[in-house]
């Protein structure tokens, strides 16, 4: 459907009716705004909030019957 044809399709609604398309116009364009705010991401930025035991790579006593 070409925007001419659309726009007369809107007119020729009630007014109630164009202020439903009015309202779902502004919802799909929020939708879509919510979708492209992407934070870039910055590397490095986690660095010290994981810390590993000292132990980490010590064999666990579970498998102690599999040696």
């Amino acid at each position: 459907m070409t925007t001419t044809k659309l726009q007369i399709e809107i007119n020729s609604l009630p007014a109630n009716l164009r202020q439903e398309v009015a309202d779902f116009v502004a919802f799909l364009k929020s939708k879509s705004a919510k979708k492209t705010k992407l934070k870039s991401r910055e590397f490095g930025i986690a660095k010290g909030k994981i810390q590993l035991s000292d132990d980490f790579d010590e064999p666990l006593d579970l498998f102690t019957d599999y040696q």
